[in-house]
Protein backbone atom coordinates (compact mmCIF):
# COMPACT_ATOMS: atom_id res chain seq x y z
CA UNK A 1 0.00 0.00 0.00
CA UNK A 2 2.99 2.41 0.85
CA UNK A 3 4.18 1.70 -2.64
CA UNK A 4 0.97 2.20 -4.63
CA UNK A 5 -0.76 4.66 -2.42
CA UNK A 6 2.05 6.20 -0.74
CA UNK A 7 0.93 5.75 2.67
CA UNK A 8 1.19 3.02 5.67
CA UNK A 9 -1.37 1.96 6.89
CA UNK A 10 -1.64 3.72 9.99
CA UNK A 11 -1.54 6.88 7.91
CA UNK A 12 -4.20 5.64 5.75
CA UNK A 13 -6.59 4.73 8.60
CA UNK A 14 -6.13 8.70 10.01
CA UNK A 15 -6.83 9.98 5.90
CA UNK A 16 -10.18 7.50 6.30
CA UNK A 17 -11.01 8.71 9.08
CA UNK A 18 -10.47 12.22 8.45
CA UNK A 19 -12.65 11.20 5.23
CA UNK A 20 -15.46 10.06 7.53
CA UNK A 21 -15.60 12.25 10.12
CA UNK A 22 -13.24 15.25 9.07
CA UNK A 23 -12.89 17.85 9.93
CA UNK A 24 -11.29 17.42 13.17
CA UNK A 25 -8.41 18.58 15.37
CA UNK A 26 -5.86 16.35 16.59
CA UNK A 27 -7.69 15.45 19.90
CA UNK A 28 -10.80 14.17 18.70
CA UNK A 29 -9.22 12.72 15.72
CA UNK A 30 -6.81 10.65 18.35
CA UNK A 31 -9.91 9.54 20.00
CA UNK A 32 -11.77 8.32 16.86
CA UNK A 33 -8.51 6.25 15.99
CA UNK A 34 -8.19 5.10 19.44
CA UNK A 35 -4.91 6.66 19.72
CA UNK A 36 -2.63 8.32 21.94
CA UNK A 37 -2.34 11.90 21.03
CA UNK A 38 1.51 11.51 21.12
CA UNK A 39 1.17 8.73 18.78
CA UNK A 40 -1.03 10.46 16.44
CA UNK A 41 1.61 13.66 16.14
CA UNK A 42 4.41 11.46 14.02
CA UNK A 43 1.63 10.56 11.47
CA UNK A 44 -0.22 13.86 10.79
CA UNK A 45 3.36 15.59 10.73
CA UNK A 46 3.97 13.14 7.53
CA UNK A 47 0.70 13.78 6.01
CA UNK A 48 1.08 17.38 6.59
CA UNK A 49 4.29 17.18 4.84
CA UNK A 50 3.05 14.86 2.05
CA UNK A 51 0.66 17.39 1.48
CA UNK A 52 -2.54 14.97 2.05
CA UNK A 53 -4.18 16.85 5.39
CA UNK A 54 -3.77 20.83 6.20
CA UNK A 55 -3.43 22.31 9.44
CA UNK A 56 -5.92 25.29 9.58
CA UNK A 57 -6.36 27.51 12.55
CA UNK A 58 -9.96 26.28 14.52
CA UNK A 59 -12.49 29.35 14.18
CA UNK A 60 -14.38 28.79 17.42
CA UNK A 61 -10.53 28.26 19.60
CA UNK A 62 -7.97 29.96 18.01
CA UNK A 63 -5.54 27.68 20.17
CA UNK A 64 -6.21 24.94 18.26
CA UNK A 65 -5.62 23.50 14.51
CA UNK A 66 -8.37 21.91 12.77
CA UNK A 67 -7.27 18.94 10.17
CA UNK A 68 -9.26 18.50 6.70
CA UNK A 69 -8.08 16.55 3.71
CA UNK A 70 -6.41 18.32 0.44
CA UNK A 71 -7.82 17.71 -2.93
CA UNK A 72 -5.01 14.66 -2.56
CA UNK A 73 -5.53 13.78 0.66
CA UNK A 74 -9.33 12.52 -0.69
CA UNK A 75 -8.25 11.03 -3.82
CA UNK A 76 -6.48 8.68 -1.25
CA UNK A 77 -9.54 8.54 0.53
CA UNK A 78 -11.44 7.72 -2.73
CA UNK A 79 -8.91 5.11 -3.71
CA UNK A 80 -10.14 1.45 -3.04
CA UNK A 81 -7.46 -0.75 -4.91
CA UNK A 82 -3.95 -1.02 -3.14
CA UNK A 83 -5.38 -0.71 -0.04
CA UNK A 84 -5.48 -3.05 2.88
CA UNK A 85 -9.58 -2.64 2.73
CA UNK A 86 -9.12 -3.93 -0.54
CA UNK A 87 -6.88 -6.98 0.52
CA UNK A 88 -9.38 -7.82 2.81
CA UNK A 89 -12.20 -7.77 0.73
CA UNK A 90 -10.89 -10.24 -1.69
CA UNK A 91 -9.92 -12.53 0.93
CA UNK A 92 -13.08 -12.56 2.57
CA UNK A 93 -15.07 -12.78 -0.62
CA UNK A 94 -12.94 -15.79 -1.58
CA UNK A 95 -13.65 -17.71 1.91
CA UNK A 96 -16.53 -19.58 1.91
CA UNK A 97 -19.71 -18.93 4.23
CA UNK A 98 -18.38 -21.62 7.00
CA UNK A 99 -14.75 -19.46 6.93
CA UNK A 100 -16.25 -16.21 7.51
CA UNK A 101 -18.36 -17.54 10.26
CA UNK A 102 -15.35 -18.99 11.60
CA UNK A 103 -13.05 -15.83 11.53
CA UNK A 104 -16.06 -14.00 13.11
CA UNK A 105 -16.63 -16.20 15.99
CA UNK A 106 -12.34 -16.11 16.82
CA UNK A 107 -12.10 -12.23 16.29
CA UNK A 108 -15.29 -11.92 18.49
CA UNK A 109 -13.30 -13.90 21.01
CA UNK A 110 -10.13 -11.35 20.43
CA UNK A 111 -11.86 -8.01 20.89
CA UNK A 112 -13.71 -9.69 24.31
CA UNK A 113 -10.50 -10.75 25.58
CA UNK A 114 -8.74 -7.54 24.46
CA UNK A 115 -11.70 -5.76 25.85
CA UNK A 116 -11.31 -7.82 29.12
Amino acid sequence: MEQELGVTGPQRFTVRMLGEEGPLNAGDLADHLELHPSTLTGVLDRLVRAGLVARAVDARDGRRAVLTLTEAGKRVDRRQSGTVEAAVREALAEASPADRAAARRVLERIVKALEA
